[in-house]
């Protein structure tokens, strides 16, 4: 069978969400770069359109299917690859995952992203993205006290850390004061150093910028 491809940017924190997915499963995949900056951004040009209509990363060819949406491709990868899981077996535990995905996938990420940071202008991206981040993180702090473990539900890692480490990348791109947040904090010096989420870090990618790369 073909290995899996995984179109990828490599500060793309949806993407990066995935290559955590894939490395904790130990799932061999191959990246295919798609730069959301290079003449106007590769993932607008009419071959990768046809790979995601939304013209978006991630995408990820796996078992003969293509695969779009960050959440909805580990979700996939859980289903027909469980072991190893990334969902507890306690529905209510699954549910607190869910949650936190949610609110990060839904609530925080999409208003920081490029495109809509693009739209609000270069002097107000800033302040308009910490104040997204800071709201969600409020919430997934209060989440926490009653969820977390060693990690965000309980002592296994699930879907939920997948999320949360790149969403800590992008707050401290940003200069988000993360003081108020100490479980998050916690939780993301748990996993920061884990080789699933190294391999994943955006400065371990093919397409990183040498400058950038450690």
């Amino acid at each position: 069978m073909a290995k899996p491809v995984l179109y990828s940017y490599w500060r793309s924190s949806c993407s990066w969400r995935v290559r955590i997915a894939l490395n904790l499963k130990e799932i061999p995949y191959d990246i295919k770069a798609v730069s959301l900056i290079k003449g106007g951004g590769e993932q607008h040009c009419n071959e990768y359109r046809e790979v995601n209509p939304m013209e978006q990363v991630p995408s990820l060819v796996i078992d003969g299917h293509t695969l779009i949406e960050s959440l909805s491709i580990m979700n996939y990868l859980e289903e027909t690859r469980p072991q190893r899981p990334l969902m507890p077996q306690d529905c209510y535990k699954r549910a607190k995952v869910r949650e936190i995905c949610e609110i990060i996938s839904s609530a925080i990420q999409p208003l920081q992203n490029l495109i809509v940071l693009i739209y609000v202008g270069e002097e107000k991206k800033k302040e308009w993205a910490q104040h997204w981040i800071m709201r969600g993180f409020r919430a997934i702090e209060k989440l926490l006290s009653s969820c977390a473990g060693k990690y965000c539900v309980g002592d296994e890692i699930t879907l939920a850390d997948c999320c949360l480490v790149p969403q800590v990348f992008n707050a401290r791109r940003f200069h988000v004061d993360l003081r108020p947040f100490p479980i998050i904090l916690r939780i993301d010096r748990e996993l920061e150093n884990l080789p699933a989420f190294r391999a994943a870090h955006p400065s371990a990618q093919p397409d990183c910028p040498p400058e950038v790369a450690k």
